[in-house]
């Protein structure tokens, strides 16, 4: 596909029957609601949606509100400033609307929409907001809201997701979260969470803020902390051009740095699955298992500041990075009853370790650095995907450093162990990469969060340095789950399947959800378990979306009918 032309919903004949597909592939010359500009280290993302450009029919894009189509755009253009602006320190969201900033999601478009739909919609809309966060937490790219109008709902929660709110006092501009009053829902996107464990709001303010459907204008959004700083319409540009400089001070991107343009992605899409250059993604949906490959470098990537940026988007980390992420976008969006995913690598597992030496030696470098954030992004979206997931290390296996993070995001890990024949036996292998690169959602290693942050056995691990870890060994180390031989290998890994497939997904889908972040928990973790558990139930009860409920009926003037039992 080329994302130049091609439309974001798109039809597609799978295994003989017409499909209805989701692409996430997009490019700024086919932007319907964002417009993306650029001046110096400052880069301003104006939305000024086109109500008749839903990505699919049925509803208006009113009040400046979004779907799926809207947060696609808006992924591609933090994508896009991250790698072809590298010198961007700040970004100013801002409306094209008068007296609206953003309405949130379309209310319609979730009244017409099914379960899956909702729910994906969602957890995709909520990781783009975790990526802006990334972006300034690890990478120095800062982010204002500029509001000037009525904020509401996911509109609110994009504010959230910035580093700094601020508002114009004008007397109709306010913040808000309606969901709960008006539509006997939850903010999805991690409204609830950010407002108290990101802008520590006090629990009954924050209380009357998420029940009040009128919202909250800004010299009271300020004393609740609900935003940061307001002015007077005469005064605020003035504010915005000061909390710029003031973010400008804190960015840590390189100034004066040259891009590189995010070329097309071009997967083959067909019966057997999605086909990239670097990742495969085979889907066998008889038995509801996708098996997703990612294969290492032929040869050794390039390793010099003018070789990587001569290579652009086509330097072998971030190729695959991209590919993968798309992968796992189109699986998660288009093939919702294929509900397990096996993990596997292939390659020569010499490469990996060269790939991160590469990585830590130029650390420093833009793209390097923009890279590496771009795979802890992609491994965290694995993280917290509803899929079994399980990754086989097999003959021809390359877990090795990062792509050992690939296995460690995976509920189990088998092992081929080929007791005979050593030296024809896959070898697990460990880099600097999997002791603080890639950091899961809930802050800690993949490493800490597999042994409960036990000190003990994370120093073994690091003193392992890079050796070659043979099945019986990395069994030993707890770094495996099982470890069947040749002779068993088949018939377990197929049984284990099987059986796997034959679970409830609902029951699957919060299971591992609880277990996936044992511990201490983050703002991330919180929002992801709220998204996967309060969300998923409140979207399928009847007080929300029963023929009598507050979703369904929204707009109509007639008052919802609740089943009164708190559940």
């Amino acid at each position: 596909m080329n994302a130049m032309t091609e439309p974001l919903l798109f039809k597609q004949v799978i295994e003989g029957q017409e499909r209805e597909m989701v692409s996430f592939a997009t490019h700024p010359a086919k932007y319907q609601h964002w417009t993306l500009s650029v001046d110096g280290d400052v880069a301003r993302l104006k939305l000024d949606i086109n109500e008749d450009g839903g990505i699919k029919p049925g509803y208006k894009l009113k009040l400046n509100s979004y779907d799926l189509g809207v947060d696609i755009e808006l992924h591609d253009a933090i994508n896009r400033i991250r790698f072809e602006h590298p010198a961007v320190k700040v970004v100013v969201f801002e409306s094209g609307k008068e007296k609206i900033w953003c309405s949130g999601a379309n209310i319609y478009m979730l009244g017409l929409s099914t379960h899956g739909w909702k729910v994906n919609f969602c957890k995709f809309t909520n990781e783009t907001r975790n990526g802006l966060e990334d972006s300034s937490r690890h990478d120095g790219l800062k982010a204002i809201a500029s509001v000037t109008g009525a904020c509401a709902g996911g509109g609110y929660e994009l504010a959230l997701a910035c580093d700094r709110i601020i508002m114009v006092d004008d007397r109709s501009s306010t913040v808000s979260l309606p969901e709960v009053p008006l539509l006997g829902v939850l903010p999805g996107t991690g409204g609830l969470t950010r407002v108290t464990d990101k802008r520590k709001v006090r629990r009954d303010l924050a209380d009357i803020f998420c029940t009040t459907s009128e919202g909250v204008r800004a010299d009271r959004a300020r004393d609740w902390k609900l935003i940061d700083e307001h002015a007077k319409p005469q005064q605020f540009s003035q504010l915005l051009a000061t909390e710029i400089e003031a973010l400008r001070a804190q960015s840590t991107r390189a100034a004066g740095s040259k891009g590189i343009e995010l070329t097309a992605l071009k997967p083959l899409i067909d019966d057997a699955g999605y086909h990239y250059s670097t990742v495969d993604a085979a889907v066998d949906r008889t038995s509801r298992i996708a098996t997703i490959t990612v294969k290492a470098p032929a040869a050794a990537i390039e390793s010099t500041p003018v070789a990587i940026e001569a290579a652009g988007a086509a330097w072998y980390p971030l190729r695959m990075q991209r590919e993968l992420d798309d992968a796992i976008l189109n699986l998660r969006t288009n093939e919702l009853e294929v509900g397990t995913w096996v993990i596997r690598t292939q390659g020569d597992t010499g490469q990996i370790i060269r790939m991160d030496e590469v990585l830590a030696k130029l650390k420093d470098h833009w793209l390097v650095k923009e890279t590496t954030g771009a795979l802890r992004r992609t491994l965290a979206r694995l993280d917290v995907t509803s899929r079994s997931l399980i990754a086989l290390v097999d003959s021809g296996s390359c877990f090795a450093g990062t792509f050992y993070e690939l296995a460690l995001a995976c509920d189990r890990i088998y092992m081929l162990d080929l007791p005979d024949s050593p030296d024809a036996a896959p070898a697990l292998q460990l880099s600097a990469a999997n002791f603080g690169w890639f950091p899961a959602v809930n802050g800690l290693t993949r490493l800490q969060t597999r042994f409960c942050e036990d000190d003990a056995t994370i120093t073994q691990l690091k003193n392992l340095g890079d050796s070659p870890l043979r099945a019986d060994q990395a069994l030993a180390l707890g770094l495996v789950t099982l470890t069947p031989d040749d002779i068993d290998w088949e018939d377990e890994i197929r049984i284990m399947l099987e059986e796997r497939a034959s679970l409830s997904p609902d029951a699957m889908t919060g299971m591992e959800a609880s277990l996936r972040f044992p511990g201490k928990e983050t703002m991330e973790t919180r929002i992801f378990g709220r998204l996967s558990a309060w969300q998923n139930w409140i979207f399928i009860r009847p007080n929300a979306v029963g023929e009598d409920g507050a979703l369904k009926l929204f707009g109509t003037g007639k008052k919802a009918k609740f089943d009164w039992k708190r559940i």
